[in-house]
């Protein structure tokens, strides 16, 4: 299965693609896509440049990484890992 991931244009956080196209901060809330829904989705990334930044397909098992990106991928998956970004990780964790 795969997920498709990207960068928000507006903040240049990690989004994925969720349920009914929606986009969504939380690995957990990615829709899983088969092979040909995985190519769709990202066509429709593509098409939305106002959203998503370099969208790509991502390799997983459940909703965790795997493959040769999983650390890369895992990582980017808990937010920014620098800076005053430390706080917002935190207060994701409290909410």
């Amino acid at each position: 299965m795969k997920l498709l991931t990207a960068n928000r244009l507006t903040d240049g956080r990690v989004i994925y693609l969720g349920e009914a196209d929606a986009v969504v901060e939380a690995i957990d809330a990615a829709r899983p896509l088969d092979a040909a829904a995985a190519e769709a989705a990202l066509a429709l990334a593509q098409s939305r440049p106002d959203v998503f930044v370099n969208p790509y397909l991502i390799e997983v098992e459940g909703r965790a990484p795997s493959g040769r990106d999983r650390l890369r991928e895992s990582i980017r998956s808990i937010g920014p890992s620098v800076g005053h970004s430390l706080d917002f990780a935190a207060r994701n964790e409290t909410a």
